[in-house]
């Protein structure tokens, strides 16, 4: 059952970031891009043209710690490794990208507060 709930707030978070972006007018390319090196939340487009991939971190509490500490250095690497994967993948090698982390904590009334860090590296 922890697992199941993890993964349920994992999706809801996902979720909540997703409509944040479209209501940033990003145009969301992709979801839970996966390879075997790993997987990739969030894929967007911003006004800019500039593709955002994005880590999103869901916590019902901060109890284990704000979710922005789960975003190591190693993390951000297997992220860039990751994105250049997409990049390569979908004939994007040279387009402009980043990596941007979203914090989510659901509220004791379930509402999804959101924190955006754009351009981690």
């Amino acid at each position: 059952m922890e697992t199941k709930n993890k993964q349920q707030i994992g999706a809801f978070g996902e979720q909540a970031v997703t409509d944040f972006l479209i209501k940033k007018k990003f145009e969301i390319v992709e979801r839970n891009w996966r390879i075997r090196e790993g997987e990739i939340d969030i894929i967007a487009l911003n006004a800019s043209d500039i593709f955002s991939f994005i880590e999103v971190k869901t916590r019902s509490s901060v109890a284990f710690g704000h979710p922005f500490e789960a975003i190591n250095r190693g993390k951000a690497r297997r992220m860039q490794r990751l994105a250049l994967a997409w990049l390569a993948t979908h004939g994007c090698l040279g387009c402009e990208y980043q990596i941007d982390v979203a914090a989510v904590l659901v509220a004791a009334d379930g509402t999804p507060v959101i924190e955006y860090r754009a351009n981690l590296l």
